[in-house]
C-alpha cells in the first residue's frame, strides 16, 4: 500500500498503458479495499479511502470517460480531497438498499446523516465532518445515498487507534438510523497505516 497523499500528474498511467494492466491494478486493489470495508446497520457500508483506492477511481475514470490529458485535473481535484492527509481517516459511506421506493422513503428521512459518522476508541469519540464540495441533503431533508467524510485524529487518539487489539467502533447517530459496529482487527490494523 501507498502511503502517499495526493496523486500528481506523474502518477498517471496513459490510457493504453492502464488498458493493459487493468486487470491486475485492479486486483491489487481489491485485495486493499478488502480490510477497508465496514457495514454499519441494515443500510450503510463505509469505504475507507486512500492514496491506492483513489488512484484506481481517477484511472478508471480516464480509462471510461477517455477525457484524456484534458480530463486528468478535474479527476485530481474530485478524488485528491479524499486521500487522508496524515492525522484523518476518510470514508465513503454508501447507504445502499435495492428496493427504488424503499430507498427513496429512507433517504427521505436520513437528512444530515453526514454529520452524524463518528469512531470511538476506548472513551474517546471522533466526530466525521462531511465533505465540503457540495451539499448532499436537499432543501427538503432527503439525503445523498452516497456520503464522503473525514474523521481528523488528534495525536492521542491515532496513538490508541494503532494499539493492538484497540477497540474501534464505528457508528451513525442520525436519529433514523442509530447503528455501530466494532471494527475487526484487520481493519484497524489497515486504517492505522493511513496515519502519517
Amino acid at each position: 500500500m501507498t502511503s502517499r497523499h495526493e496523486i500528481t500528474r506523474a502518477d498517471i498511467l496513459p490510457w493504453a498503458e492502464y488498458a493493459k494492466t487493468r486487470a491486475e491494478h485492479r486486483k491489487r486493489i481489491t485485495a486493499i479495499k478488502r480490510n477497508r470495508r465496514v457495514e454499519v446497520g441494515p443500510f450503510v457500508t463505509f469505504y475507507f479511502e486512500s492514496f491506492d483506492t483513489m488512484w484506481l477511481q481517477v484511472q478508471e475514470m480516464l480509462h471510461i470517460e477517455r477525457g484524456g490529458d484534458a480530463q486528468i485535473p478535474e479527476e485530481l481535484a474530485a478524488y485528491n480531497p479524499l486521500i487522508p492527509k496524515g492525522r484523518e481517516l476518510v470514508a465513503t459511506f454508501m447507504i445502499e438498499i435495492d428496493d427504488p421506493l424503499r430507498r427513496a422513503r429512507v433517504l427521505a428521512g436520513l437528512g444530515g446523516v453526514e454529520d452524524a459518522a463518528f469512531i470511538e476508541i476506548g472513551a474517546e469519540r471522533v466526530i466525521g465532518k462531511a465533505e465540503t464540495d457540495q451539499d448532499r441533503t436537499t432543501a427538503d431533508g432527503k439525503a445523498s445515498s452516497v456520503q464522503f467524510v473525514h474523521f481528523a485524529f488528534t495525536d492521542a487518539q491515532v496513538e490508541a487507534f494503532r494499539q493492538p487489539n484497540a477497540r474501534a467502533i464505528l457508528g451513525l447517530s442520525h436519529p433514523n438510523y442509530s447503528h455501530m459496529a466494532v471494527m475487526s482487527e484487520a481493519t484497524r490494523d489497515a486504517l492505522a497505516q493511513d496515519f502519517a
